[in-house]
C-alpha cells in the first residue's frame, strides 16, 4: 500500500521537450480563413491512391507553393491529373470513330498516337492551371499589401509602435491574407519572435517578395528607431506603380488575343468567297 500510496501521489516526470512543443502555438493556416474542410470527393480519392501507388518520378514537377497559396489539396492535384489524362485518352479515338462516321477510315496507329499524345498534353494541364491561378492570386496579394503598408504608415503617424501599428494595421483588413499575417503576429509575440522576421517569413512561404521587403523596413525602425514613414510610402508608391504596370500588361495580352478570333474570322470570311471559284476550277479539271 506504501508503494501504491507513493506511485499515486508522487509527481510526474515531464519531458521539458514534449512539454514545450505541447505549448507552442500551431502554426497550420487558419480553416475558416481559408478553406473549409469537406469530404473527400472521387476525384480526390483517386489523387490519394495515386499518392500511395504512383512513384514520384512520374509526377515530374509539383507546383507544391502555388497549390498552399491556392489552398489545394496534393491528393485533389494528382487526381486532376490522372483525370485530365483519362480524357485525354478517350478524346483520340473519339474523334477517330466520329471521322469513321463520315466514311474517312482511319489507320489505328493513328488512334493509338493521338490517344498517347493528348494523354501527355493533358497530364500537364492541371500544372499550368495551379501556376497560371497562383500567378492571379499573386497579384491580389500584392494589392492587399499595398494597402496593408498603407494602413500600417498611418498607424505610426498615429504613434503607435512598431509591433503595435503592425497587429492594428493586420486586425483592420477582411482579406484571408491579413488574418495570415495577424495570425503570424499573435504566434510571434507568444513564440518570442521578432513580429518583422514573422512577417518576412510569411512572404518567404506565400512567395510575395514585396511582404518580405516590407518586413526589411519596420526590422530598420523595430531595431534601429529609424523613421520609415517615407520609406513605407515609398513601398506603397512602387507597389501601386507595378501593379498598374501589371493590369496594362494583362489588357495588352487580352487585346492581342482579341486579335486571333478576328484573324481566324478573316480567314474563314475569304475561304468562303473562293470556296466557288476553286469548287470550279476542280469541276473543269
Amino acid at each position: 500500500m506504501t508503494l501504491l500510496g507513493i506511485y499515486f501521489f508522487a509527481p510526474a516526470r515531464v519531458d521539458p521537450v514534449k512539454a514545450l512543443a505541447a505549448l507552442a502555438p500551431s502554426r497550420t493556416m487558419i480553416p475558416s480563413v481559408r478553406v473549409q474542410p469537406a469530404p473527400q470527393d472521387g476525384v480526390e480519392r483517386l489523387g490519394t491512391w495515386a499518392m500511395r501507388n504512383v512513384p514520384d518520378t512520374v509526377w515530374l514537377r509539383t507546383p507544391v507553393k502555388e497549390l498552399n497559396l491556392l489552398g489545394r489539396s496534393l491528393t485533389r492535384f494528382y487526381g486532376e491529373r490522372i483525370v485530365f489524362a483519362a480524357y485525354g485518352l478517350a478524346i483520340a479515338p473519339l474523334a477517330v470513330w466520329v471521322v469513321g462516321l463520315f466514311g474517312l477510315e482511319l489507320p489505328p496507329v493513328v488512334s493509338v498516337a493521338g490517344a498517347v499524345f493528348l494523354a501527355v498534353v493533358m497530364f500537364f494541364v492541371p500544372n499550368y492551371n495551379a501556376i497560371d491561378d497562383a500567378k492571379k492570386m499573386r497579384t491580389e496579394l500584392r494589392r492587399e499589401v499595398a494597402t496593408y503598408v498603407e494602413a500600417v504608415a498611418f498607424e505610426r503617424a498615429g504613434g503607435s509602435g512598431v509591433r503595435q501599428a503592425m497587429e492594428h494595421a493586420a486586425a483592420a483588413g477582411d482579406h484571408w491574407v491579413w488574418a495570415r499575417i495577424s495570425q503570424e503576429l499573435t504566434q510571434s509575440r507568444t513564440s518570442g519572435q521578432s513580429p518583422w522576421d514573422a512577417l518576412e517569413a510569411l512572404g518567404d512561404e506565400l512567395t510575395l517578395p514585396e511582404l518580405a521587403n516590407v518586413a526589411h523596413v519596420l526590422r530598420l525602425a523595430g531595431e534601429e528607431g529609424t523613421a520609415v514613414a517615407a520609406s513605407l510610402q515609398a513601398q506603397r508608391t512602387a507597389l501601386r506603380a507595378a501593379l498598374v504596370t501589371d493590369d496594362l500588361a494583362a489588357a495588352n495580352a487580352a487585346n492581342e488575343r482579341m486579335d486571333i478570333p478576328r484573324s481566324l474570322l478573316g480567314v474563314v470570311f475569304l475561304a468562303l468567297l473562293m470556296a466557288p471559284a476553286v469548287l470550279r476550277i476542280f469541276q473543269n479539271t
